[in-house]
């Protein structure tokens, strides 16, 4: 490594720092603001403290990763971080993240969407939310596992696809035994991200099928169900294009920033198809009156934005 390559990684290292401490503020003045109005109910508060804490804690996982690359490297290896500490800091991330994007949902639809849509629609919503939810955790999965990727830069080598250099599963495989081979030997770790990929593809697209079976789904769960299919689809065209190109930094970030924007959608489907409270409601409304009716949706429209603030 030359001084130019180290300015390089040094401001690159003190922008990051810099931009997390900016969004820390960003975050706690505005915050403070609005409580100061009293803007900000009990429980949201909570939360906000919990994001709060959640945000300082995700500099210090960072500097306990940035630490593991401060050790001098041994056979003139490029000195890097520690993959697994790479991988709790992007996890750290994603959980932040996911934390942000729910309370922002709540905040911005207090109740859920089939409420006013009856009981058809809330017995599709719970029908989807259950195959959802497991899809979720392996669209997560599978953008952790691209952190031990680029951990050991595992994305610059078999740059061929759908095999690897010839191979569907490279001899390398079995260099190294148990469970390190899982996380650190680069033909595992790459082969596992694609595989984790393409299931997630495959589940992605079941899902949007089964989804749009359902006549009786909320057409914001719906329009969601296109969006995760084609954005899946696309995620994994650029990943291969990443791939087959030995990972520019252009395409690198746009594959990250992919795997963020996919499950921004998923956590929006899963908001969306939220189980009601209850099915009790609508029985009720199915017996009353259509001016009644009306009324009633939004007194417990109203009753639903007062109980996810209570």
């Amino acid at each position: 490594m030359d001084l130019e390559d180290f300015k390089f990684i040094y401001w690159m290292e003190w922008g990051h720092r810099m931009w997390g401490r900016a969004l820390g503020i960003c975050f706690a003045v505005p915050c403070a603001i609005f409580a100061a109005r009293g803007c900000i109910t009990r429980p949201l508060a909570r939360r906000l403290g919990i994001l709060f804490l959640m945000g300082g804690s995700q500099g210090l996982v960072g500097w306990w990763m940035v630490r593991s690359g401060l050790i001098e490297p041994t056979d003139n290896k490029v000195p890097r971080v520690s993959s697994y500490r790479l991988a709790a800091h992007l996890t750290s991330a994603f959980a932040i993240y996911a934390t942000m994007i729910w309370t922002t949902l709540s905040v911005a639809f207090p109740y859920p969407p089939v409420v006013t849509a009856g009981p058809p629609a809330a017995r599709a919503a719970a029908a989807l939310y259950k195959v959802a939810l497991p899809a979720a955790v392996l669209l997560g999965t599978t953008a952790i596992s691209g952190a031990f990727v680029a951990g050991i830069d595992a994305g610059h080598a078999y740059n061929t696809f759908p095999d690897m250099n010839g191979q569907w599963i490279p001899k390398e495989y079995f260099d190294m035994t148990g469970w390190r081979n899982i996380f650190e030997n680069t033909a595992a770790v790459q082969l596992h991200h694609r595989l984790l990929a393409l299931t997630t593809l495959c589940t992605s697209l079941a899902l949007w099928r089964y989804g749009t079976r359902m006549p009786d789904l909320p057409r914001a769960s719906r329009l969601l169900l296109h969006t995760l299919a084609a954005g899946v689809a696309c995620q994994v065209s650029l990943g291969v294009a990443t791939l087959l190109t030995y990972v520019p930094v252009s395409l690198g970030s746009a594959h990250q920033a992919g795997a963020m924007t996919l499950f921004t959608i998923m956590l929006s489907l899963l908001y969306t198809v939220r189980p009601a409270p209850t099915l009790a409601p609508f029985r009720l409304l199915a017996s009353m009156p259509l001016s009644t009716t009306s009324a009633a949706v939004a007194v417990m429209a109203v009753g639903g934005a007062v109980a996810n603030s209570a």
